[in-house]
């Protein structure tokens, strides 16, 4: 465009109707060239962004600030292969705070340098947080978080996986401040007991999302609590390697969780398999992805109530559960077809090459099996066998295929 007809246009448009085209380009790129036409429209480009990624410091943030005046989304994470030294600092925080007050989602995964100090800053400007991310910001302790908390109240994300210095503490100051809360983020917080579970229970009850894999201390009078709370909204329940889980928290979920798509109870061994048999009966219509590798009471019996009764079910792990045989899955030999996407059977020594035939007659839609270390199993004897796969079925025989994150 030559400068006389971009003047003709910036004579005619008014910055609101220039606003409603910017509106109207839904393209990343084409948003860009928007802002290359001339300083008015560059202005108004950077007006209007409302997502940024950047890895600045305070000086080139106070600049980023100044540009993006109603940006609602910033992105400063780390990568954990290629973290950058000294990263995000206290300061840099300071400067968002002060400086994008509009901001919405703010994303400091794996910014070791930050402190309860940063998240102070956070807390005293940003009212209209929604969604933080601060996992494995390992300097965090309850202050800091606490402080976010009560200056943030209407926030409905929280992500601190791996900070580890959080304790029931800060539940408790979400409870009091935070109902809104419906994602909660807690991987590797062990000094999360069932005393925090309870005080996040009684006032945050729109929780969706809980992850609290690897909360070592946390039993099933904390985590029944949340399931009779949350009733309504539990959707996605994280509790691998909680040891102290049993059939307590199963039978509550199957109770009064209706809509849970999503339980991780791998490394649960006191987990049995009438407890399983009521989850299928009572979540049944809704799940749609369930880890319980290491639950070794998982019986063939059980496998197959959650095969027969879980008509959703897209993604289930069984690995080590060494008790299963060719059994579970020949009792469903005359169900109809399953929906499963994703199978893990490794380390299932009694499952043979029989047992998987009946999976891949039943699973038109199977894109991924695990059968590492089940010795009855070889793709030799797949290739004899001659079963048909669906085409875009992955096998891992050895642990050369990528597995899915789905499980995770």
């Amino acid at each position: 465009m030559d400068g006389d007809a971009a003047a003709c246009i910036n004579d005619v448009l008014t910055d609101d109707e220039l606003r409603s085209i910017l509106g109207r380009v839904e393209s990343d790129k084409d948003k860009e060239s928007f802002g290359l036409v001339c300083k008015r429209w560059l202005l108004l480009q950077s007006t209007e962004r409302k997502k940024l990624a950047a890895r600045a410091g305070p000086h080139m943030l106070r600049r980023l600030a100044d540009r993006f005046t109603r940006l609602l989304q910033l992105d400063l994470s780390q990568s954990v292969s290629r973290s950058f030294y000294p990263g995000v600092t206290d300061s840099d925080l300071s400067v968002i705070a002060n400086g994008f007050t509009c901001l919405r989602i703010l994303n400091l995964y794996n910014c070791k340098g930050i402190t309860d100090g940063g998240m102070e800053a956070i807390g005293e400007c940003l009212s209209s947080l929604q969604s933080l991310d601060v996992s494995y910001c390992r300097k965090l302790t309850d202050k800091g978080l606490s402080a976010v908390a009560k200056g943030c109240c209407d926030l409905r994300v929280l992500h601190m996986a791996g900070c580890r210095f959080v304790t029931d503490a800060a539940l408790e100051t979400l409870s009091k401040n935070c109902s809104n809360l419906e994602e909660l983020g807690l991987q590797g917080c062990t000094s999360i007991t069932d005393k925090g579970l309870i005080n996040l229970a009684s006032g945050c009850p729109r929780i969706w999302f809980l992850d609290i894999n690897k909360c070592s201390n946390v039993s099933d009078f904390g985590v029944s609590s949340i399931s009779r709370a949350c009733s309504s909204s539990l959707k996605t329940l994280k509790l691998l390697d909680c040891y102290k889980i049993g059939d307590e928290t199963i039978l509550s979920l199957a109770k009064y969780c209706d809509n849970l798509e999503t339980l991780i109870i791998g490394g649960c061994r006191d987990v049995s398999a009438d407890g399983i048999k009521s989850l299928a009966s009572g979540c049944g219509s809704s799940l749609k992805i369930l880890r319980m590798d290491w639950c070794q009471n998982i019986s063939d019996s059980s496998l197959s109530c959650v095969l027969s009764q879980c008509r959703n079910l897209e993604a289930l792990d069984v690995s080590c559960c060494e008790e299963l045989t060719d059994a579970a899955f020949q009792l469903i030999s005359n169900d109809p077809g399953l929906s499963l996407k994703i199978l893990k059977v490794s380390c299932c020594q009694k499952i043979t090459v029989a047992g998987i035939g009946i999976i891949v007659d039943k699973c038109n839609s199977l894109q991924y099996l695990d059968v590492r270390s089940c010795p009855h199993i070889t793709k030799a004897g797949l290739d004899v066998a001659n079963f048909h796969f669906p085409e875009c079925c992955k096998i891992n025989f050895n642990g050369t295929v990528s597995e899915p994150v789905v499980l995770l």
